[in-house]
């Protein structure tokens, strides 16, 4: 009797010049995706799952986002219930709006909210930190509560204020974490989920977690 084996996820890690692009190639591939990073238009919107990374200031993300059309195909890819994923300012630029230095950007707006200064002693957050994931987690499942995330960020969204009043629609799971004071750690929200933290880098724990999400693709 032949068996036949599922063919691995197609996933674009989308490259518009501010990520850690590599380091997330390698820790999709370990989770047998198969794996690219360019940011051809055709690719990223034919992809299972598109990956958006993202390092350095919410503003200059912004600008490269739009240059290489990817607020674009973010849009498009949604709408028509296809998954992506944001991961650090990936994440935060799906937020309605950043504010850094005094300069308010304007983000992507699939969220509302804003994007502002930690409220912390110690800043930027760098390091490992749990989070408080939500019941019925697709994101975090198999991890423990105990489980530890890589975090390299000055910046968070520190109140969510979307409401979801449809009963048709499920509320996004938000999950949360503390440093000096409570921020969104992870988002998820259909064909949209996000982290703050860097699973890539998360050893073991963010082996799960992305594997968690091809698992959904």
């Amino acid at each position: 009797m032949s068996t036949v084996s599922k063919s691995p996820k197609k996933v674009v890690v989308f490259d518009y010049g501010f990520g850690n692009v590599r380091s997330a190639e390698r820790a999709l591939a370990r989770t047998g995706a198969d794996v690219e990073i360019t940011r051809d238009f055709d690719a990223a919107m034919n992809a299972d799952g598109l990956l958006v990374p993202g390092v350095g200031a919410f503003a200059a993300c912004m600008r490269g986002l739009k240059e290489a059309r990817g607020d674009w195909i973010i849009g498009r890819r949604l709408s028509g219930g296809r998954p992506v994923m944001g991961i650090c300012v990936g994440m935060q630029i799906l937020f309605a709006r950043g504010i850094e230095h005094g300069v308010e950007t304007e983000g992507l707006d699939e969220w509302p909210g804003a994007v502002e200064p930690l409220q912390a002693e110690i800043v930027p957050h760098m390091g490992w930190n749990t989070v408080d994931a939500p019941a019925g987690s697709e994101l975090f499942a198999g991890l423990d509560a105990d489980a530890r995330f890589y975090f390299v960020h000055s910046y968070a969204v520190q109140d969510w204020s979307l409401d979801v009043h449809n009963p048709v629609m499920r509320a996004p799971k938000v999950a949360w974490s503390t440093h000096g004071s409570p921020f969104v750690a992870a988002v998820e929200n259909g064909a949209l989920w996000a982290t703050q933290f860097h699973p890539e880098k998360s050893g073991d724990a963010g082996a799960q977690l992305l594997t968690n999400w091809i698992g959904t693709l």
